[in-house]
């Protein structure tokens, strides 16, 4: 089959690999119809994941057509058109039973499980994101084995496109477990640093949930100009504006926002500093956009952290955050908890997830997405790109 595979830094190839084989008696394989490029996959394109080896297949948002089912598979038949979650989670274990399925204690047996040796349980397994995450092949492929099928694909109704719910598998849940560990509610005012997929998807949902004021802060104008005209935010380019926060708490009476969503995580454009101390590997994460965040949120407020970080961050704040009264929530997401609610919500014409796509393009183009994806030239104009086999 043809898959996208990594090489190293900016260097991905569709190339010819093995087909997938049923392993488990509760795997499946599915013929791949849709897949994307998630703005996670770009830290393992720019080489800031450890343990992501040449030859590995890319990929974790992803849906398609059952093509075989183990003989324990009890949820899905041949023939089902289901969407993926990006989390592998077994269904039955400490964390399984709570619903906390990124935090599946049995399904990582890769690199990552090595945390153990350190008293810290790894996380769940996940598609196509190195091997400290299990080292399970991705979705941007021509199919893929699902491992843990009783557990995690959804069957979608034929009336809805794939584009419409290609989004099921990733940013759109993600956005929304932001959300809901912000809470927000009716007349909330929320700050959402990053507009890429997920930070849209975050203003989506919070439009969804009535809030009342929406600050978006980027640094790319065609994304901001798209979230203003979508979903009606009020856009701060931090180009051209010095300190984000200050604007923020000066247009919330003083007080700052309800609710900061930080959706850009460990690779945002910080101070000289943060690129010398990064530099130095003084600090693992840049932690310009957590900063904004303590300062923009209203004393007794939320901070919501759904963009990935990586190690140990320099100046945290954590005196501020203390002063505060501040709450933070944070982690990989939950995906199968939230997945059948937002179904319902795209039937009910409640969020229309498949307005943010950009790019869409042939499978075989996947390593030229990649380089549009990551290039962000106000020419393409790339919020998200949908690769089809």
């Amino acid at each position: 089959m043809k898959a996208l595979t990594y090489h190293g830094t900016r260097d991905v190839r569709v190339e010819t690999v093995p087909d997938p084989v049923l392993r488990e008696r509760d795997d499946i394989l599915l013929r791949v119809t849709a897949t994307a490029i998630c703005g996670s996959d770009l830290h393992l394109y720019r080489g800031k994941i450890p343990e992501i080896h040449d030859g590995d297949i890319l990929g974790h948002e992803f849906m398609g057509v059952v093509e075989d089912v183990g003989a324990d598979v009890t949820s899905v038949r041949k023939g089902d058109r289901v969407v993926i979650p990006f989390v592998i989670a077994c269904g039955d274990c400490f964390h399984c039973r709570l619903s906390e399925f990124a935090s599946c204690e049995t399904t990582n047996t890769g690199q990552g499980a090595s945390l153990n040796r350190k008293g810290i349980r790894p996380p769940a397994a996940l598609f196509g994101y190195s091997h400290l995450y299990g080292g399970i092949a991705g979705g941007q492929a021509e199919f893929v084995r699902v491992p843990k099928a009783n557990v995690g694909p959804l069957v979608v109704p034929e009336v809805l496109s794939d584009e419409q719910v290609l989004f099921l598998s990733d940013i759109l849940p993600t956005g929304y477990q932001a959300v809901i560990d912000a809470k927000v509610t009716k007349g909330s005012t929320v700050a959402i640093f990053g507009a890429g997929p997920v930070g849209l998807m975050a203003a989506a949902c919070c439009r969804m949930l009535g809030a009342e004021r929406i600050f978006m802060v980027d640094r790319y104008q065609y994304r901001l100009d798209f979230a203003q005209a979508t979903y009606g935010v009020i856009p701060l380019n931090f180009e051209e504006i010095d300190d984000p926060a200050d604007v923020i708490v000066s247009q919330t009476d003083g007080r700052g926002v309800d609710a900061s969503i930080d959706a850009v995580g460990f690779e945002a454009k910080g101070s000289k500093a943060d690129t010398v101390l990064t530099g130095l590997k003084l600090e693992t994460s840049s932690g310009a956009a957590i900063r904004q965040c303590i300062a923009a949120t209203r004393r007794a407020g939320t901070v919501s952290i759904p963009g990935v970080y990586a190690g140990f961050i320099h100046a945290f704040m954590l005196g501020d955050a203390f002063d505060k009264g501040l709450t933070f929530k944070m982690g990989q997401t939950d995906v199968q908890r939230y997945m059948p609610e937002l179904l319902t919500r795209i039937g009910n014409g409640d969020l229309q997830p498949d307005v943010i796509i950009s790019h869409r393009m042939k499978l075989e183009d996947a390593a030229r997405g990649y380089e549009i994806f990551d290039g962000k030239d106000e020419s393409d104009a790339c919020r998200k790109v949908v690769l089809t086999p």
